[in-house]
Parts: C-alpha cells; structure tokens; sequence
C-alpha cells in the first residue's frame, strides 16, 4: 500500500509510470480531493492535475492510470500471496503446522487488502477485471465486474475473513484486523444507495457498532493524529487503518509527503513549522467556499480549524497565483513533542485511511437516514468530537441534520481522502446545486454531468482487455 517499486521512493515497479503518480494513496488522495472543494494543486503542469482541479479529466489522464494500476497490482500482489501459501503448496514445502496456523491470520488480511482494492475500483471506476488467485499469472483479459458485482463480492469476501482476523488493537501496527474489515463493510453499506440503488444504512450502523465497541478510542488532541509519531502517540488507538510512510524505511511520495510539504505557504515560507525543508511553497491551497465554511461562525474556535488567512484573499482568482487563496496547517512531519521526523522530504506521518472519529460521524448518518440506532448517541457522539476540538458549541437533537451532518464531516475529515465520496452521496457533487471555485473549469464554479460521479476507465486499460467497456459519457 506504501511502497511503489523495490530501489527507494523514486522507483515504481509499473511500467511507464512516476513513482508518485503510481502511488496508491496519493492516487487516492488526488481522485479524491482535488475534484473537490477541499484542495486546489498550484501547480498545474504536473500532468494529470489541471484535469482533476478543474473536472475536466478524459480517459487519457494520467493519474487515473496510475489510480487503476496500482489498485490492480494490489489484487495481483494479494493474488500471488495466495497462491504461494494455499494449503496444498504450504505441505509440499514441508511448513510446520505452527507457522501454517499464522499463514491463515496472513491470507485473511490479504484477502482484505484484495477487497480493500476492489471497493476503490468500486468507488471510483464503478467497475474492474475480476482476478482470484485461481485466475493464471499474468491473466489480463479478467471479466468484467460492474458495480453490483464488486459490491456483492466485498461483501461476502470481507464476512468470510473476518473470524479468521485479529481482534481489533491485537494485531501489530499498520496490519489490518477485524475493525479494519468492519469499516470497510460500514463504507460499502452507508454508500449502498450510491452503488447498488439499495439502501443498506442499518448494516453500517451495526458495524460502526462494532468499531465503537472495540478498544479502538479517539485520541485525546486532534492534531496528533496528523503528526510524525502517529504510529507511536496516543493516536494510535484511533487509527483503525493507516498508509505507512517514513523517513528512512517506507520512503514513498505518497499522501502524507504531498500534503505536508504541499501545505506549505508561497508567502509564509514556513516550511519549518512542518518539520520540512522548503521547495514546495504554495503547492496546495483551499476553496473560497472551504474557507467560508470554516468561518460561519460554527468553527472560529476549533481547533480543526487550521486556516493561515494573514495577507491573502480568501478567493483564487488564478491557480497560477499562489499568493491567493488560503492554506492550511493540519499535518506535520514533527512529533507530538516539536522533534523534526526522521528526514526532512519524505516524512514519518502516516495516511489514516481508515479512523474512529469518522466512524462517529458515519454512525450519526446513519442513523439519520433510517438506520436505527439511537438519537441521542448519534448527538453524543457529534458532540464528543466538538469536545475533543475545543469547540465550545455543542448541538441538540433538533440541530443533528444532514445538512449538519456533509459540514461536520468537511470540517472534521478534510484532506483525508472521503470528500468526493460524500459529495456524490450527499448528492452536491454532480449538477449545480452545490458549486465551488473552479469547479467545471469556471472560476466561481459551474455545473457538472452526473456522469462524471465515475471516472473514466483509463484509455490503456481499455485496449488490454477488450471485456472492459467504458463508463457513460466518456
């Protein structure tokens, strides 16, 4: 999930791709982000990037082609792990039975890692080849699952390995356990209207339970969770899944190495107070209407609220002008004690994909769209993340709304890789109900085509497997 090729950070082991645009959560991230309101990319020759700030990407955008191959070499990884350790090839190598009794936990969590995958492509492709470890090496022309396909088969993938996963908070760090399923299961049920046409809201309330039941609890301060000992401070233990990044061992330009060195500031140069060296000034800034939000009155005194506003304008006129527009100040490559990380480029804050915080949230929704559940723990729970912000406004049952609900998690979730996903399911992505600054290519903000709630299927997929058809509209 980390690594892109086997000779450092600058090597990627898909062909004809940069290692940063083939890596997994930093496709993720630009997918889900900078379509959206939460992040502006400055600089707009990097290729692939202007398309995705602007919605305006076709089929040959390179991005999307890194996004599609790595989560596939993801299945194709997972794949191959199967089939070296199946039962049969584990007794021909003599492996004692000890060593066998933990290769199942290893192909449970390889199995999620290959759903994990799937329900990206579901995500964001809405479709993909469909490859097992009983499929041969090398198989390219997979069939063609849709939706509704990829959807039934997480589903029943991620039941069957759970038992056979550890419990949550025994596994070591970074390695997936039952919550990790659990959340992935909760995502595909709270988007179920969005992928299948079905509502599955009661589904993911009874995993959010689950989560919240477990030992996993939030971390007393919120920024910590975004600081260069997450794997080590009192994070820890609202991490339910991260994306590892460091310094020295896990070298990636993923996620984290983006969006600390790119929330750095054009006109504050204030690279030190992230714990890196500068050279990425201005690279990454908010919308006009994120900025707004953050100033409504409901999050002046928050400390998610990580607006640098002094001597800019609040609105980007230009991308090129990176003096406009505000920054932020949400991750850091420093520790929870102001030490530096390990090395000053590629940092040692890991990608929190998966947290408690937003499983509070998905529990509110929840049960606000039908769910069950009970109203006044989803306040409760709205209410303890207000807390743990300094917040000092807390709502009331009659404020826990929907409308509430797609603000909250804006303000709690932000660069974390979920605002496409709860635009479309909020239904303020596509169309013109909702506009931001430089949505469709127009500078306050136009309508867009529902069809580009999908992205396309990537020009060079297409002409390796002729069971692939493209999304509608491209």
């Amino acid at each position: 999930m980390s690594l892109t090729g086997t000779n450092g950070a600058d090597n990627s082991n898909i062909a004809g791709l940069d290692a940063g645009t083939s890596q997994y959560g930093r496709g993720l991230w630009n997918l889900q982000e900078l379509s959206t309101d939460e992040a502006i990319w400055s600089w707009e020759n990097d290729p692939g990037l202007r398309e995705l700030n602007r919605n305006t990407w076709t089929s040959e955008n390179v991005v999307l082609r890194g996004m599609f191959g790595r989560t596939m070499t993801s299945v194709a990884f997972a794949n191959e792990y199967l089939r070296q350790t199946s039962p049969e090839v584990l007794e021909t190598r003599g492996v004692e039975n000890q060593l066998k009794e933990q290769i199942e936990t290893y192909r449970a969590e390889a199995r999620f890692l290959r759903a994990l995958a799937y329900y990206h492509m579901m995500e964001l492709f809405g479709k993909a080849p469909y490859l097992t470890e009983n499929d041969p090496v090398g198989a390219y022309q997979a069939p063609m699952y849709g939706r509704t396909e990829l959807f039934n088969y997480i589903e029943s993938e991620l039941l069957e390995v759970v038992p056979a996963m550890e419990d949550p908070l025994q596994n070591e760090y970074a390695r997936a356990d039952k919550a990790a399923a659990w959340m992935v299961l909760a995502k595909i049920y709270l988007n179920s209207e969005v992928y299948t046409g079905e509502e599955r809201y009661s589904d993911c309330l009874k995993y959010c339970n689950n989560i919240i039941e477990s030992p996993y609890t939030l971390a007393p301060n919120y920024l910590t969770l975004f600081m260069a000992d997450n794997d080590r401070s009192e994070a820890r233990n609202e991490i339910i899944f991260p994306f590892i990044s460091d310094g020295i061992t896990t070298q990636n330009y993923g996620p984290t190495t983006v969006v600390i060195n790119g929330q750095v500031g054009s006109i504050e140069s204030n690279a030190s107070d992230f714990g890196v060296n500068p050279g990425w000034n201005g690279a990454i800034r908010v919308s006009q209407e994120f900025s707004e939000t953050m100033l409504n009155g409901s999050y002046n005194n928050d400390t998610r609220n990580t607006l640098i506003t002094e001597e800019r304008s609040i609105n980007i006129p230009s991308i090129s002008q990176r003096n406009t527009g505000y920054i932020i100040a949400k991750w850091s490559n420093l520790t929870s004690t102001g030490e530096a990380g390990s090395a000053l480029e590629i940092v040692d804050t890991d990608f929190p994909l998966f947290r408690l915080g937003d499983v509070y949230l998905m529990y509110a929704e929840a049960h606000l769209r039908g769910g069950g559940g009970n109203l006044q723990n989803a306040v409760a729970y709205v209410n303890e993340l207000r807390a743990r912000a300094d917040n000092p406004l807390r709502i009331s049952p009659s404020e826990l709304t929907l409308d509430f609900l797609i603000e909250e998690r804006m303000v709690e979730l932000y660069w974390e890789g979920h605002r496409r996903q709860d635009l479309i399911r909020f239904s303020q992505y596509s169309g013109g109900t909702y506009n931001w600054s430089w949505k469709g290519n127009a500078p306050k903000g136009i309508a867009i085509g529902d069809y580009r709630k999908l992205y396309p299927i990537p020009s060079a997929s297409l002409a390796a497997n002729p069971n692939l058809t493209q999304n509608p509209g491209y």
